[in-house]
Protein backbone atom coordinates (compact mmCIF):
# COMPACT_ATOMS: atom_id res chain seq x y z
CA UNK A 1 0.00 0.00 0.00
CA UNK A 2 1.26 3.51 -0.81
CA UNK A 3 -0.12 6.25 0.83
CA UNK A 4 0.66 9.96 -1.30
CA UNK A 5 -0.58 13.41 -0.79
CA UNK A 6 -0.35 15.85 -3.63
CA UNK A 7 -1.80 19.24 -2.41
CA UNK A 8 -4.75 18.81 -0.52
CA UNK A 9 -5.43 15.40 -2.03
CA UNK A 10 -4.17 12.06 -0.24
CA UNK A 11 -4.31 9.00 -2.46
CA UNK A 12 -4.21 5.78 -1.69
CA UNK A 13 -2.73 3.02 -3.56
CA UNK A 14 -3.47 -0.23 -3.02
CA UNK A 15 -3.52 -4.02 -4.28
CA UNK A 16 -6.22 -6.35 -4.91
CA UNK A 17 -5.24 -8.47 -1.68
CA UNK A 18 -6.83 -4.81 0.68
CA UNK A 19 -10.18 -5.51 1.30
CA UNK A 20 -12.10 -2.04 0.24
CA UNK A 21 -14.38 -2.13 3.92
CA UNK A 22 -11.49 -2.03 5.63
CA UNK A 23 -10.09 0.81 4.19
CA UNK A 24 -13.62 2.30 3.72
CA UNK A 25 -13.48 1.96 7.79
CA UNK A 26 -10.25 3.47 8.31
CA UNK A 27 -11.50 6.33 6.65
CA UNK A 28 -14.88 6.54 7.96
CA UNK A 29 -12.91 6.81 11.20
CA UNK A 30 -10.24 9.26 10.33
CA UNK A 31 -13.87 11.06 9.56
CA UNK A 32 -14.76 11.02 13.11
CA UNK A 33 -11.36 12.25 14.14
CA UNK A 34 -11.46 15.36 11.95
CA UNK A 35 -15.64 16.08 13.13
CA UNK A 36 -14.53 15.46 16.95
CA UNK A 37 -11.25 18.28 16.71
CA UNK A 38 -13.58 20.56 15.03
CA UNK A 39 -16.07 20.81 18.13
CA UNK A 40 -16.67 23.49 19.75
CA UNK A 41 -19.42 22.16 22.08
CA UNK A 42 -19.25 21.53 25.61
CA UNK A 43 -19.86 18.74 27.86
CA UNK A 44 -23.09 20.33 29.32
CA UNK A 45 -24.16 21.17 25.69
CA UNK A 46 -23.78 17.16 25.04
CA UNK A 47 -25.65 16.38 27.73
CA UNK A 48 -28.82 18.72 27.33
CA UNK A 49 -28.59 17.70 23.42
CA UNK A 50 -28.80 13.88 24.65
CA UNK A 51 -31.39 14.62 26.69
CA UNK A 52 -33.68 16.33 24.18
CA UNK A 53 -32.76 13.33 22.11
CA UNK A 54 -33.76 10.89 24.68
CA UNK A 55 -36.90 12.73 25.31
CA UNK A 56 -38.07 12.92 21.31
CA UNK A 57 -37.41 9.24 21.03
CA UNK A 58 -39.07 8.50 24.02
CA UNK A 59 -42.47 10.27 22.59
CA UNK A 60 -42.16 9.16 19.07
CA UNK A 61 -41.69 5.18 20.36
CA UNK A 62 -43.48 4.65 23.90
CA UNK A 63 -46.65 3.27 22.66
CA UNK A 64 -44.17 0.43 21.46
CA UNK A 65 -43.14 -0.67 24.78
CA UNK A 66 -46.07 0.56 26.89
CA UNK A 67 -49.27 -1.57 26.98
CA UNK A 68 -52.75 0.07 25.75
CA UNK A 69 -54.67 1.64 28.37
CA UNK A 70 -57.99 0.23 28.70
Amino acid sequence: MVITRVDQTILIQASDSVIMQAIQKLIDYINVLEITAQNQGTEEQAAELARQIDQSWWQANKARFLPLSW
